[in-house]
């Protein structure tokens, strides 16, 4: 039987997603808690109400057209209601039939400007059954992913053998700091890693650098060391952390609250990795 999957959004026109002009899929649900995370609606595996509470007026509409006020039941008629258009539910429930019909459609157009589909989320290998399924469906277009590369063995090696391109975080060597920082350890993304590597699968790296984080010549030189030997890596890019990361926290009833400097500027070096002959860039 078809496992449905939860969608938060699918972004048309991506070009820094990999290869040519390309349709991101958002999954929804993730197993880190990135401290610097700009995706919080991506956090959970279900769908939420989110509500730009700073730019409520309290007009009383969609209390007035809510028929639960006790428990929120996603039925969308306060969204209906609202003046402003201040509300949406983040996450749309998909067969792998459903999702992989729609995206089916822009085909022509993306296999005509060099592109294809990229599932990123959240964390998009948390749903395997229904990402697997969904890449089926979707043999003869360009597929490519973003992960953090936090799961299952198996289930990495499943879901990169249905792949084109595999775009891969690696936020920190040390064990102990990413624990601290996503709390999560982070064997299971040095495993991946590793497989990835031996995949002969094009791939990228992507290093999100976070002041006073990660952004230290150790981590960077430490990751670079892990990338010396990787003959199917495209090359790695560096990602300053954007001090918006926080915006929308507090509409889906989430606190924001980064344990490190958001206001420095991060440290963007390259030689690392062009030191181990590496491409690096940043965006």
């Amino acid at each position: 039987m078809s496992k449905n999957g939860c969608v938060f959004d699918i972004k048309q026109f991506a070009v820094f997603d990999g290869p040519g002009i390309r349709t991101t899929v958002f999954l929804k649900g993730c197993p880190l808690r990135c401290m610097w995370c700009h995706n919080p609606e991506g956090l959970s595996f279900k769908p939420q109400l989110m509500v730009s509470h700073g730019s409520c007026i309290h007009c009383g509409a969609c209390k007035r057209a809510c028929p639960h006020p006790d428990h929120c039941v996603l039925c969308g008629a306060c969204i209906q209601a609202c003046p402003h258009h201040l509300r949406h539910i983040a996450g749309i429930m998909y067969t792998p039939e459903e999702l992989a019909t729609k995206l089916l459609r822009g085909r022509e157009f993306l296999n005509r400007n060099a592109g294809g589909i990229t599932f990123s989320g959240g964390e998009p290998t948390a749903q395997p059954e229904f990402l697997l399924e969904v890449l089926e469906r979707l043999s003869g277009m360009h597929r490519a992913i973003e992960t953090s590369g936090y799961c299952d063995q198996d289930n990495f090696k499943a879901i990169i053998s249905s792949l084109d391109y595999i775009i891969m975080d690696i936020k920190m060597v040390d064990p102990v700091k990413h624990k601290y920082y996503t709390k999560a350890d982070n064997s299971r993304v040095l495993t991946n890693l590793e497989i990835l590597k031996q995949s002969g699968k094009p791939f990228r790296i992507r290093i999100p650098l976070i002041p006073g984080v990660n952004d230290d010549e150790k981590n960077l030189t430490d990751t670079a060391k892990l990338l010396r030997d990787a003959r199917n890596l495209d090359f790695v890019e560096l990602l300053p952390y954007h001090r918006t990361a926080g915006a929308k926290y507090d509409m889906v009833g989430l606190e924001y609250v980064p344990l490190f400097d958001t206001e420095r500027e991060p440290n963007v070096n390259f030689d690392p990795f062009r030191e181990e002959g590496i491409d690096c860039r940043t965006i």
